[in-house]
């Protein structure tokens, strides 16, 4: 996160809150609370986390970049 009041101050949250709503929020409709918070588990620890791929590591996801982390790490 940015400083307060500079350009990036929300950048990341805004970004992340965006591809919630445009991929998981948007295609459903929710009968109670506890499907809602489950249908955001599962998106979040089960496809955004893994496999999302991050500027930071090279647009590579966490996981690959662990994977390929763990493969040098044996290397050397």
């Amino acid at each position: 996160m940015g400083s307060r009041g500079d350009a990036y101050d929300n950048a990341m949250a805004e970004s992340f809150f965006a591809t919630l709503e445009v991929e998981c929020l948007a295609r459903h409709r929710f009968a109670t609370h506890t499907e809602a918070r489950l249908t955001l588990f599962r998106y979040i620890e089960g496809w955004y986390n893994p496999h999302r791929r991050h500027s930071a590591l090279g647009q590579r996801s966490p996981l690959a970049f662990e994977q390929a982390h763990a493969v040098q790490s044996i290397a050397a």
